[in-house]
């Protein structure tokens, strides 16, 4: 089991945790991963920690779609890449919701399944610089020939010779973009992922692999969910702290038609609550949705209470279909703890 750190975007100041990043490296872990939302971008605090780690792996999760077009994505990634020494770079992608690109980005919400087919292609055809940049497709196409085009766009080459092979992942979790996912990605973060959940998900990603051909299986898509570790003796405390998250999200971070963290709530199993936390965020009654997050919904997303605890719930986590956990963890006894359970640090003391 691969483990990621996940620093997530800023809150009001830009704080990087260069030393846990330090002791992740230290520990074995696969990669530390950055986020965006409408604050501090995905891109920036990976090449600064280009500058001070050595192995661990640079990725996105995930660099918003509307925040650039696919040619700068790909030049982002592949800049960061060459400065990190090569092979080093993840450009984890996703399409956000709709209240961020239209309100935040300015950009039409438009069709996201073909916005993303378009993306990675156009993507994949910049870092393998075999040709002139052109691009024919549902929702991007390239050279741009549109509303206010002057028609002299030019397919061009990108000039710096970048690693052809930088991963592409995707983070997603309804039934098409799943499907997507598995043909045209190489990494896969799927949304509010627990235990359980892969005999869901397995029948979609294998008609993925067989649209994309060539023998691609499960064996060639890494997956890797979001999990939250907490070392604490106070269990409900660690709980608590959880819900205002999950209630911002399943009941604000979205229109009450348009919100997939409350898909997936009902997803999981938990519809009345879904229905009753988007219902009270969005009148302003937040202290009370807050309260109506379930214990068991964090409980299933988390890895929380003294080690025991966490290594017993462990296990199920092993036995999920996942390769990695990408751990929200601030605590350094915390990463130790799942160093310890994964082998992460035999396994790069080892050589592997």
């Amino acid at each position: 089991m691969k483990l990621g750190l996940m620093l997530g975007y800023s809150g009001p100041r830009m704080d990087l945790p260069v030393d846990l990043v330090h002791k992740a490296e230290a520990l074995g872990f696969d990669a530390v991963w950055t986020a965006e939302a409408y604050g501090s971008d995905a891109t920036s605090p990976l090449a600064y920690l280009a500058a001070v780690t050595s192995r661990i792996r640079l990725g996105t999760s995930i660099m918003q779609l509307a925040g650039r077009t696919p040619a700068m994505a790909a030049m982002q990634a592949a800049t960061i890449d060459a400065l990190a020494g090569g092979d080093r770079f993840i450009a984890g992608l996703g399409v956000s919701g709709p209240q961020i690109v239209e309100g935040w980005y300015g950009e039409p919400w438009g069709k996201p399944y073909w916005r993303l087919r378009d993306y990675v292609s156009i993507m994949r055809k910049v870092f393998a610089r075999e040709e002139g940049l052109a691009h024919e497709g549902r929702e991007i196409s390239l050279p741009y020939e549109g509303e206010g085009a002057m028609g002299i766009g030019k397919p061009l080459k990108s000039i710096l010779h970048m690693n052809p092979n930088i991963p592409i992942w995707l983070g997603t979790g309804g039934e098409a973009t799943v499907r997507l996912t598995a043909e045209i990605a190489d990494g896969w973060f799927p949304l509010s992922f627990v235990p359980g959940m892969m005999d869901f998900y397995r029948p979609l990603l294998e008609e993925g692999f067989r649209r994309a051909g060539g023998g691609k299986s499960i064996d060639d898509l890494e997956i890797q969910p979001g999990v939250s570790v907490v070392v604490t003796d106070d269990v409900q405390g660690a709980f608590d702290r959880m819900k205002p998250g999950i209630a911002l999200y399943a009941g604000g971070m979205g229109h009450r038609d348009k919100n997939f963290h409350n898909d997936m709530m009902v997803r999981r199993g938990y519809p009345e609550a879904a229905a009753q936390i988007q219902e009270l965020y969005l009148a302003g009654r937040k202290k009370e949705a807050i309260a109506a997050v379930p214990d068991d919904y964090c409980d299933e997303q988390a890895l929380v209470g003294p080690p025991q605890r966490i290594r017993d719930r462990y296990q199920a986590w092993e036995g999920s279909g996942v390769d990695g956990l990408i751990l929200s963890c601030r605590r350094v006894e915390g990463l130790e703890l799942m160093a310890e359970l994964t082998g992460s640090r035999d396994r790069l003391e080892g050589g592997d």
